[in-house]
């Protein structure tokens, strides 16, 4: 990969230099996330589609890669912005170097800059948009960049293009999995639960959804603005207690929004896997993995049989909800990451109790 001096330009006019391994310019809406391992895991992770992603831990890619790790077929990020990358990784599954992954996937990454820096400057103003180009870029063009339209298309970007299964034919329960940008250890673990997955595009019609007459209904995690899913909103009314039905992340927006609520733009975010939850329900506290930077307004679940479930320990906003008139629940993290001691794989044992009929 082509490596010339390089920096992150945002749109408040800050800018940080570094050496830029790229043979094209980036640009997006630039955020960070603070796991310290699960490199890979991140990268592949279709919720950062359209993003540049920075790693607040220093020392990146010292394990390697492995396609063991990988949640997609790809990675969608615009851009990698990293302290430092370690190009002698050290492990028994190690099959290849960060670097070589990104150039694979033709991602421009910036090392050698001051992530804690940038991040806290993203703490105090929020998300911004910005651009990573070579040092000689000449203003007017940044400037051009900048001002290119924040994308709306990420789900259409990373849905599955034609429906799929997953798991063994004669398996107890039948799920159908709305896919708006699914990692695929979020199937493995619901066909290790004992499930058949049918996985089908974001728009898919809920008719033909319905159809197939599954036991239950989940919808994935995916990148954007839940707002912006209007076709997939309205499939949803029209799926609500038909079956049960259980979201994660960009399902739990989607399918507030189904129900009446609202969801709004948070100022960073969570992402990472080391985000405190406390179980309104089993009445314990999650270490859990997350990735999102919108979330359910509060305000607008007065008066809706809606209940607050989950809570973050850091900010108190809502990160699980439970369904009052329907046989459904959703949470804002992703249990089947497992970062904590235990991990918070019981979620999908609660999905699998709601199909039973308890």
């Amino acid at each position: 990969m082509q490596k010339v001096k390089g920096k992150l330009v945002l749109k408040d006019g800050s800018v940080y230099e570094g050496t830029l391994y790229s043979t094209h310019k980036a640009v997006g809406e630039v955020v960070f996330t603070t796991g310290m391992s699960g490199y890979q895991e991140t990268l592949t992770d279709p919720s950062f589609c359209g993003q540049i992603v920075i790693f607040t831990y220093p020392l990146i890619g010292n394990y390697g890669c492995n396609d063991l790790f990988n949640q997609s077929e790809g990675c969608c990020y615009k851009g990698l912005i990293v302290s430092e990358l370690c190009d002698e990784p050290s492990s028994w599954r190690d099959e290849g170097t960060v670097m070589e992954f990104l150039e694979k996937n033709d991602i421009p990454v910036l090392t050698g800059v001051d992530t804690r820096a940038i991040t806290r400057r993203i703490r105090s103003y929020g998300t911004l948009q910005g651009v990573l180009v070579p040092a000689d870029t000449p203003d007017d063009e940044i400037q051009a960049l900048l001002a290119t339209p924040e994308e709306h298309d990420q789900v259409a970007q990373v849905t599955t293009k034609k429906v799929y299964t997953m798991g063994p034919e004669d398996a107890k329960y039948s799920v159908a999995v709305m896919d708006y940008g699914v990692k695929r250890h979020i199937l493995e673990c619901l066909v290790e639960k004992g499930c058949k997955l049918t996985v089908f595009p974001a728009e898919t019609p809920a008719e033909e959804v319905l159809a197939m007459d599954p036991d239950g209904i989940f919808l994935s995690n995916g990148p954007g603005d839940p707002a912006d899913l209007k076709p997939e909103i309205e499939n949803i009314k029209k799926m609500i207690g038909k079956k049960p039905i259980f979201g994660i992340c960009m399902g739990h927006q989607v399918m507030a929004l189904a129900n009446g609520a609202k969801t709004k733009k948070m100022l960073f975010g969570h992402r990472g896997i080391n985000q405190p939850v406390r179980d309104l329900v089993d009445h314990k506290i999650c270490i859990t993995s997350q990735n999102h930077g919108y979330m359910v307004d509060e305000d607008s679940l007065k008066g809706l049989p809606i209940e607050v479930i989950n809570r973050s320990l850091n900010d108190n906003t809502i990160e699980g909800l439970r369904y009052l008139d329907h046989p459904s629940f959703t949470v804002q993290y992703h249990p089947e990451a497992s970062p904590g001691p235990s991990g918070n794989a019981y979620l999908f044992d609660r999905f699998i109790k709601m199909m039973g009929g308890h």
